[in-house]
């Protein structure tokens, strides 16, 4: 989990991983960038709670840095993404693995499933979640499972990173699209399926949804 200025919602998002109905063995890495606000306090506490968290220290504060990072420090053979403003079901990790089993891809995801708390976040919300707004990926609407070019967070086997060199360091923002595009360039497969549903908290104000999907917009392009 990369983690930058996530004071508010980085305890929430923690509790849910570590409560995953998940057979088999659960680490956490928390990759903190230089934070503004208490992620750093709140990141620290939770590791002395949880012997499952490690904390890394990611000095720029970008994403694919921070993902590199905490991969790196990272023990198991699947990696799960996850961003410290999102929640994940308690289902979230089987539903990974076993979609993972069944179809042999190198990466899964789910629904982006946007959900907001103040009126602001709840229309955010609804416009993310709809054709209109956001277009047809999957990830954002919904659909039948398949494979597809990219998803939201993604559940990878390690090999599958190391065989393409991890994420570019160069795409400060779609650097998942990137990462996908380069694991389907070397004979692997993307796959969605829809019982990965994971609860997404949008930007809390205008000014900060400008800027995301400004950048977003911009690095897309890039991709494209």
């Amino acid at each position: 989990m990369p983690v930058l200025n996530e004071e508010r919602h980085l305890t929430d998002a923690v509790r849910r991983i570590l409560t995953q109905e998940y057979p088999g063995e659960l680490e956490l890495v928390l990759s903190i960038g230089p934070s503004r606000d208490r992620t750093e306090e709140i990141a620290a506490r939770l590791a002395a709670e949880d012997p499952r968290i490690v904390v890394v220290s990611n000095p720029t504060g970008r994403t694919p840095q921070g993902l590199n990072i905490a991969i790196k420090a990272s023990q198991y053979s699947i990696i799960v993404r996850v961003d410290g403003h999102s929640l994940l079901p308690a289902d979230y990790v089987r539903a990974a693995v076993e979609t993972m089993e069944e179809t042999g891809a190198d990466n899964v995801g789910g629904i982006m499933a946007a959900e907001g708390i103040t009126p602001f976040e709840q229309a955010v919300a609804r416009a993310m979640t709809s054709k209109i707004g956001v277009g047809n990926a999957r990830f954002h609407t919904g659909g039948e499972a398949g494979e597809v070019e990219t998803v939201y967070l993604g559940t990878f086997r390690r090999s599958a990173l190391e065989r393409v060199g991890g994420y570019d360091e160069t795409f400060v923002r779609a650097q998942d699209w990137e990462m996908n595009h380069r694991i389907r360039q070397s004979g692997g497969t993307v796959y969605f399926t829809p019982r990965m549903r994971v609860t997404y908290r949008p930007r809390p104000n205008l000014r900060a949804l400008a800027k995301q999907y400004f950048h977003t917009g911009r690095w897309r392009r890039v991709v494209g």
